[in-house]
C-alpha cells in the first residue's frame, strides 16, 4: 500500500518537462501521489515520467489550447479515476520589452500561458472531479515580480499579479465545495531559465554572471536563492491536507526578498 503525505492523491502538474515542474513531479510521487506530468515538449515530459517511474505518466499538452486542457483532465481521470491536486506551474517569460515597445503578440502569448491556461485548467478539474467529490487543492504559481514590478516585463508582471487575484476568486467560489486554491509566489529559482536570464542581464551590465548574482542577492535577507526543491516543499504542503484551512493566500518563497504584511 502506498504511504506518504499524499497517499491516495492524484495530481496534475503543468510545465513539467524541465526545471521546477520536473522536480515537483518526483517529489509528489515520492510523497505517495500518482501524477500526470504535462508540457508542450512531449519527448522531454515523457522522459521525466520515465525517470520518475511508477506513479508518473507524461502527456503533451499546450496549456493555451482549450481542447488540450480538456483532454488533460480526461487523461488523468482515465488513468487514475480522480483529480485531487492541480499545480499550475507552466510559464513562458516572453520577450523583454519596454511598455513603449510592447507588442500585442508578446503580451497575449504570456497571458495565454500565465493566466488563461490556469483558469481553463482549474475549470476542467473543478467540473470533472473536485466539485462533485468536494475535495481538492489548486496551487497557482506566481512570481515576486508581480508584487514589485520589473522593467521590460510588463507582460509577465501583469499576468503574475492577475494570477493572485484569480486565486482569490477560485478560493471564494470553490471553498463551499471543500476545494482550496492558493498561490505560491517564488522569487528567483536557480534553474536554467533563471541562469540564462541572469547571464543576459550580466552581459547588458558588462559584468560576469557571478558578479551579477552576488549583486542580485545583496539585498536578500537570507543571502541565497531558492532551489526547485524548496518550491516543491511548499507546494507539497499546500497540496496536502496539512494545509486544510489555508486558502486564497499568496505565499512567498524567496529567501525574504519580499515581506508582505
Amino acid at each position: 500500500m502506498t504511504t506518504g503525505r499524499l497517499a491516495g492523491k492524484v495530481a496534475i502538474i503543468t510545465g513539467a518537462s524541465t526545471g521546477t515542474g520536473a522536480v515537483m513531479g518526483k517529489q509528489f510521487v515520492e510523497a505517495g501521489a500518482r501524477v500526470l506530468l504535462v508540457a508542450r515538449r512531449e519527448a522531454e515530459v515523457q522522459e521525466v515520467a520515465r525517470q520518475i517511474g511508477e506513479g508518473a505518466i507524461g502527456m503533451r499538452v499546450d496549456i493555451t489550447s482549450e481542447e488540450d486542457i480538456a483532454a488533460m483532465a480526461d487523461r488523468a481521470l482515465d488513468a487514475f479515476g480522480q483529480i485531487d491536486i492541480l499545480l499550475n506551474n507552466a510559464i513562458i517569460p516572453g520577450k523583454d520589452l519596454h511598455v513603449w515597445d510592447q507588442t500585442l503578440e508578446n503580451w497575449n502569448s504570456v497571458f495565454a500561458v500565465a493566466i488563461t491556461g490556469p483558469m481553463l485548467a482549474a475549470r476542467e478539474v473543478l467540473q470533472k472531479s473536485m466539485l462533485e467529490r468536494k475535495t481538492g487543492s489548486i496551487v497557482n504559481f506566481s512570481s515576486t515580480a508581480g508584487w514589485t514590478g520589473m522593467p521590460r516585463k510588463s507582460h509577465y508582471v501583469a499576468s503574475k499579479a492577475g494570477l493572485r487575484a484569480l486565486t482569490k476568486v477560485i478560493a471564494t467560489e470553490a471553498g463551499p465545495y471543500g476545494v482550496r486554491c492558493n498561490c505560491l509566489v517564488p522569487g528567483g529559482i536557480e534553474t536554467d531559465l533563471w541562469k540564462n536570464w541572469g547571464i543576459r542581464m550580466a552581459g547588458e551590465q558588462g559584468i560576469t554572471f557571478e558578479e551579477w548574482k552576488k549583486k542580485a542577492l545583496s539585498d536578500v535577507p537570507l543571502q541565497t536563492i531558492s532551489q526547485p526543491e524548496d518550491i516543491g516543499n511548499l507546494a507539497l504542503f499546500l497540496a496536502s491536507d496539512e494545509s486544510r484551512t489555508i486558502t486564497g493566500q499568496s505565499i512567498n518563497c524567496d529567501a525574504g526578498s519580499i515581506m508582505i504584511g
